[in-house]
């Protein structure tokens, strides 16, 4: 038999033993059916699947010259590399006994060899798991295996003309296919145990979000009959986040009997750190605007506590109104927000000011306090740039004059159906195309003042 068809009769049982090892690492069988934490029973089951592939490899070799060549020791070694001594020896005494049923003249020799394999693996993976698990070291280590096999071959048969002469004839095949299997089956081994702790730690962060999520719902006011909690007010409110999480956020609550807030706004960037800095934003605002009466100055202070506080380099917009429930005047300041929509006399318009700069953008800046007289049927509709910037399948945005468009005929719809109208318009407009920006509203309709 020529170094051809050796080669090919070797690689030809080293492809379906790389298939079955594929199988057994991809569909993490060994785990769901031997779990155990017990060390030396996982050694076990590995010595006896190293042993199974050890005994393929007997039953798929060729004889030649009353010696058997197969890829028996592929098996021992990788038992030896997952399952410690224990298992190498297991698996090499498994596959060296079998072999030693087939009879021949290097039965001994392979078995005593097959044996050693396996425990020398075994002993090295204790110090050295890392290194082997690296594709030129797992060749190195194998190569070298195989070549300790062939020296106890031509150190145990007789006569030692012939297991020279079978030395000589299988030697570099037998030595290269071995060498390079046991190679692919630690890559295929590393490359699923990689994949199977990625996937297990894309589940944990996918837990840690969703848990965030409802985190950060919690510390949005729920909107509802019972909260603000006042006749004279017909609020709704609603934030979706283009990822499990996101930046924007909207406030509302009373600074003393008579004057209540609404806040809106919008953190740069996405995902956890900007929720993070929502969460720091809203609660410094919330105390800001309620400890000191003058909202501009309210405003600068937030900003220059934010600024102070922030290693992540991130800001806000924001626009914050403050109303008086007795007199319908609203004051308000913006902070590089865009400009609310106010629903007057059936007509909509956006309420357009000369905007401050964006709140922890740089400190010491300073905001200018605005004024407007809500009337009775009055509604205010406050909203992130999520909604003006959604976009359809060819780029198109949303934009103010379609925004505008969905205030047509609303003078007498409650706060809940012009959200509503807005969602649907928006969704009609990008017509399935994802959403790349969270999408933040809330809306106010001022009923009735007041009365002492």
């Amino acid at each position: 038999m020529n170094a051809t068809e050796l080669i090919s009769k070797l690689i030809g049982t080293l492809a379906v033993i790389l298939v079955i090892s594929a199988f057994i690492g991809g569909s993490d069988l060994v785990s769901k059916v031997f779990k155990t934490e017990k060390k030396w029973i996982y050694s076990l089951i590995m010595g006896f699947l190293g042993g199974i592939f050890g005994i393929y490899g007997n039953i798929s070799g060729f004889e030649l010259n009353g010696a058997v060549i197969s890829v028996r020791d592929i098996g021992p070694m990788l038992a030896g590399f997952t399952g410690g001594p224990l298992g190498g020896l297991l698996a090499g005494l498994i596959a060296g006994i079998h072999r030693l049923t087939m009879g021949g003249l290097t039965a001994q020799a392979c078995v005593v060899a097959t044996c050693l394999i396996g425990l020398i693996c075994g002993l090295l993976s204790i110090r050295w798991y890392k290194q082997i698990a690296k594709p030129y070291f797992a060749l190195l280590l194998s190569a070298a295996m195989e070549a300790f096999h062939l020296c106890i071959v031509l150190l145990m048969v007789k006569p030692f003309e012939t297991a020279l002469d079978i030395v000589k004839q299988i030697a570099l095949p037998f030595i290269v296919i071995n060498a390079l299997g046991f190679m692919m089956m630690i890559a295929i081994m590393t490359y699923t145990e990689k994949q199977r702790t990625l996937a297990l730690e894309k589940s944990r962060l996918q837990s840690e979000l969703e848990v965030a999520n409802v985190i950060q719902h919690s510390l949005l006011p729920t909107v509802n009959e019972d909260y603000p909690g006042c006749r004279e007010l017909d609020v709704s409110a609603s934030m979706e986040a283009a990822k499990e999480v996101g930046g924007d956020f909207y406030d509302l609550f009373f600074v003393d009997s008579t004057h209540i807030a609404f806040v809106i706004g919008d953190v740069s960037g996405k995902g956890v750190p900007a929720a993070l800095f929502m969460a720091t934003s809203k609660i410094t605002l919330q105390n800001c605007i309620r400890d000191i009466p003058n909202l501009s100055e309210a405003i600068e202070t937030a900003n220059n506590s934010l600024c102070a506080r922030n290693d992540a380099e991130m800001f806000v917009t924001l626009w914050v109104g403050v109303l008086d429930l007795t007199s319908g005047l609203m004051t308000f300041v913006s902070a590089g927000h865009n400009p609310p929509v106010l629903l007057h006399n059936g007509k909509a318009d956006f309420m357009r000011i000369k905007n401050g700069f964006v709140l922890a953008g740089m400190e010491g800046m300073k905001y200018k306090q605005n004024s407007v007289q809500l009337e009775e049927g009055d509604t205010v509709y406050l909203y992130t740039d999520g909604i003006t910037e959604a976009e359809d399948a060819k780029h198109n945005l949303f934009g103010e004059e379609r925004l505008i468009n969905c205030f047509e005929n609303k003078s007498e719809s409650s706060s809940a159906q012009i959200l509503e109208d807005v969602k649907n318009s928006i969704d009609g407009f990008i017509n399935g195309n994802s959403q790349f920006d969270d999408m933040t509203m809330l809306c106010f309709r001022f009923k009735e003042k007041r009365k002492d």
